[in-house]
């Protein structure tokens, strides 16, 4: 069935990842809706990085099952891969590479027409044009983490998966990134998986939250009602209630 259709952009079934018999990922299952931001939260080690490149099928799960855009990621896996996206300030592009030439070769990799003006007008909408001809390894750290937005945006994706895609901006910069990301959600109807540790960024542009700790997910819901249940004032205090594994203190 198409996922429009079901609501839910991916389902992942008792997922599970091990490696050398530790559990990163311990038996979770997720839905996350079509059309929305869902923020991903958990501190250092919650499992988040392994369960989105498990989304991604960077990692083969351990047990479980996922499927994706209504297709079963672990069989069809190159089905999806154009219709969806990364972007990490973690993961670094060739180093030796101009911006240009590296958005060129991603864009190249997913076959898209008209390259030059897409890579034109993103350059124009993340401030790049003044970096499009300086080598990738050269830039700020800033610079690399829209550089890296722009890689994912390429190919207009319907999934958008981000983990920190605000990381090393500052405040004016961060803020006209989730401006962008909100309107291109708004223009495409895209769907974005969202791993953040900045709770302001969450509150704004997260309609759910799922919160993990020691690779299992302990809680979900929306921002207003999580903070609602922990009876704290903002998703700061909540993230660290759940990091810390106090006691739920409901109003």
């Amino acid at each position: 069935m198409n996922a429009s259709h079901q609501g839910y952009v991916i389902e992942a079934h008792r997922l599970s990842k091990v490696f050398d018999q530790v559990s990163a990922v311990d038996d979770i299952s997720l839905q996350i809706r079509h059309g929305v931001t869902t923020a991903l939260l958990g501190g250092n080690g919650a499992g988040k990085t392994t369960t989105l490149a498990m989304l991604l099928g960077l990692l083969l799960p351990t047990t479980g099952s996922i499927r994706i855009l209504g297709e079963d990621m672990l069989q069809h896996r190159y089905r999806l891969l154009h219709r969806m996206n990364f972007s990490s300030p973690y993961v670094d592009l060739p180093q030796r590479l101009t911006v240009r030439e590296n958005l060129t070769v991603y864009g190249h990799l997913y076959r898209l027409s008209d390259l030059k003006q897409r890579i034109r007008r993103i350059a124009g909408e993340l401030n790049l044009d003044e970096v499009l001809d300086r080598r990738y390894g050269r830039l700020s750290a800033g610079q690399k983490t829209r550089v890296s937005l722009a890689k994912s945006l390429l190919n207009e994706p319907e999934l958008l998966l981000l983990d920190e895609p605000t990381a090393s901006l500052d405040p004016d910069t961060a803020d006209a990134i989730r401006t962008h990301l909100e309107q291109y959600q708004k223009r495409t109807g895209a769907s974005i998986l969202l791993a953040s540790h900045n709770m302001s960024e969450v509150e704004r542009m997260a309609a759910d939250v799922i919160m993990m700790r020691r690779g299992k997910i302990v809680d979900a819901g929306s921002p207003d009602r999580l903070i609602d249940r922990y009876g704290r004032s903002s998703m700061e205090e909540v993230f660290i209630d759940v990091a810390r594994n106090r006691e739920l203190h409901t109003k």
